[in-house]
């Protein structure tokens, strides 16, 4: 069962490329990057919406959701964030150095998170195997990037 996660994982990224390509392609089309980063989000909004209506799961009450912590709402400003930056750089350095840079920040931050076991994540140290994968990454997007 584990592997058909790290298929989706790696789907997931498959989606992500082909997603800065969308919607570089929007922002040329519409002459306005933030637009096109809220025409994105809205379309996501809404075929999430259908898949909640359709999942069946619970809504939670307005008590419940005023009991959660105000950083806990933060997720969607920083997709925000990252959306619009891939829109406006992506035309500018190409998705593979905007990618591999972009995965380089994301295992960095996800060690350092991992290890600390910050924003409830379990603990999982820094071993030498984990920095070495980090700086052959690293490594990876001097390559790409170099060019």
């Amino acid at each position: 069962m584990q592997y058909l996660f790290f298929i989706l994982a790696v789907l997931t990224g498959v989606g992500i490329s082909v997603q800065s390509g969308v919607n570089s392609s929007l922002r040329h089309a519409l002459s306005n990057p933030v637009l096109a980063a809220l025409i994105s989000f809205g379309t996501g909004f809404f075929a999430l919406v259908a898949v909640h209506l359709f999942s069946g799961n619970p809504t939670p009450t307005a008590d419940e959701l005023r009991q959660i912590n105000w950083w806990k709402w933060t997720g969607g400003v920083i997709g925000a964030c990252y959306v619009t930056t891939v829109i406006i750089s992506v035309s500018k350095i190409g998705p593979a150095n905007l990618l591999s840079l972009s995965v380089a920040g994301q295992l960095i931050a996800a060690v350092i998170l991992d290890h600390y076991g910050l924003l409830g994540f379990q603990s999982h140290p820094a071993n030498i195997w984990r920095l070495v994968g980090v700086a052959l990454i690293i490594a990876g997007v001097v390559f790409v990037v170099k060019n």
